[in-house]
């Protein structure tokens, strides 16, 4: 079953680019990945990271190898087919009192993307990312060889795997530990702030106390508001402090069409950004939490990416070092600003140290994503400039959210990209695997 491709019209989440291409689809991922030239999991990258290079390259969707292999309840190291998404990890392990060492903003993520994309959450100042965790790798190269890697078994293929976009292999397996937590439910304080330098000292202040934190900021407030919004720390709640009624999983809603373009306007999120902004009327809010509304508020909107209409979105994500003063994060606002960027969902996060992963996205710094509409005259120019900022303060951007960055913007801000191109090239010398991502930006032809 599942051994023949088949026609498919595809995209990331942010519905930019869309593109027809093959798939093939198989319980054993290892009987397709040979014909195929990247592997797919749930498509939610935002950009064309798991897109084909072309109409005839084909891709391997990951997402029926979806098999727990093994898990040791001591130590909670788990071991499982790249095709289980986190979604289905929650609700095996949460309520049995384990979650992810690391975990991103939507539960709708495959193994095999978290690991590709070396995705980092609202603990990377304490955690690191994903990678930091995975113990090892089971590979399947272009030349169709199965390999095994880790830090101390092809060490060099197994970091230039995590956070290698899938360009280095297909991933089969990944075997990493769960944590232990003493109940599902989150306990949390919130605190509203009325200007960039609150946030960023919040952010300092609080990641010595919190495992977990993140701001939302107002992108279009300006002047002394500039960067003003809503900082939370979180923390998994003790038994003493979890609801004493039985957990349960949210209910998702989901959104019926897709929207005209002209609902999001800079007016528009204007007024959307002040509601939010007031909405948390008391100063400083502190409870206990779902998780779900924790780690991924908007998972609980089914297809929100209908939102922004048929030209579809794009986020942009960079970290900027801000060791010392929230200056080039105060650059970066003002500069989207004045460009007439416009967005409703942005977000701030204090990243730590820097990952084993040859590309991995994170540094210390903070890191601040931004989601806007495409726009066909605009986007190309904003993006461009944004690079230019980012690159003039030694900052870097998230691969897993771009899809208009050119080729020599990304070559400036990323001198590991000669490295990981030399581990590329050795193990996968002809380029087989490939994206719409690696030929924009590594010059990967047909």
């Amino acid at each position: 079953m599942g051994r023949q491709p088949y026609k498919s019209i595809l995209a990331g989440w942010g519905r930019h680019p869309v593109v027809e291409g093959l798939v093939y689809k198989s319980e054993n991922l290892a009987a397709i990945v040979g014909a195929a030239t990247l592997s797919r999991g749930l498509g939610r990258s935002y950009g064309d990271a798991s897109l084909p290079a072309n109409a005839h390259s084909p891709v391997a969707d990951t997402t029926w190898a979806n098999r727990l292999l093994s898990f040791d309840p001591v130590s909670g190291l788990l071991r499982a087919e790249a095709g289980v998404s986190l979604y289905d990890l929650n609700r095996v392990f949460l309520t049995r009192g384990w979650f992810v060492p690391v975990s991103p903003g939507t539960q709708f993520v495959t193994l095999g993307g978290m690991a590709a994309s070396d995705v980092h959450g609202k603990n990377h100042h304490c955690e690191g990312s994903f990678g930091e965790h995975v113990r090892r790798l089971k590979l399947a190269l272009a030349d169709g060889r199965i390999m095994e890697c880790s830090d101390t078994e092809e060490r060099e293929l197994f970091r230039a795997t995590i956070g290698g976009m899938g360009l280095t292999g297909h991933i089969l397996e990944v075997e990493f530990s769960l944590r232990p937590i003493p109940s599902p439910w989150v306990w949390c304080e919130s605190e509203r702030l009325d200007d960039l330098d609150a946030i960023t000292a919040g952010l300092k202040e609080a990641a010595h106390a919190w495992p977990m934190t993140v701001a939302w900021v107002d992108c279009l407030a300006r002047g002394k508001k500039l960067g003003r919004g809503i900082l939370m720390k979180g923390r998994w709640a003790e038994i003493g402090e979890a609801p004493r009624r039985l957990f349960s999983w949210k209910r998702r809603w989901r959104v019926p069409f897709q929207f005209p373009g002209f609902v999001l306007n800079r007016a528009s999120m204007k007024l959307f950004n002040l509601a939010y902004f007031w909405k948390h009327i008391p100063r400083h809010r502190a409870g206990v939490m779902h998780p779900e509304a924790f780690f991924y508020p908007l998972d609980g909107l089914d297809d929100w990416n209908l939102i922004y209409g048929r030209r579809g979105f794009t986020q942009y994500q960079c970290v900027l070092p801000c060791e010392t003063d929230n200056a080039p994060l105060r650059r970066f606002l003002e500069l989207f600003r004045s460009l007439g960027g416009s967005g409703f969902l942005c977000v701030v996060k204090d990243c730590g140290a820097e990952g084993k992963g040859l590309l991995s996205f994170p540094r210390p710094g903070l890191s601040i994503a931004v989601d806007f509409p495409v726009h066909p005259r605009k986007t190309q120019a904003l993006v461009d400039r944004l690079n230019e900022l980012v690159i003039e303060e030694g900052g870097r951007i998230y691969l897993t959210k771009d899809a208009f960055t050119r080729a020599e913007h990304f070559r400036a801000m990323e001198p590991r990209l000669e490295s990981f191109n030399a581990i590329r090239r050795r193990y996968d010398p002809q380029a087989r695997l490939r994206s719409a991502l690696s030929v924009r930006l590594l010059g990967d032809n047909f």
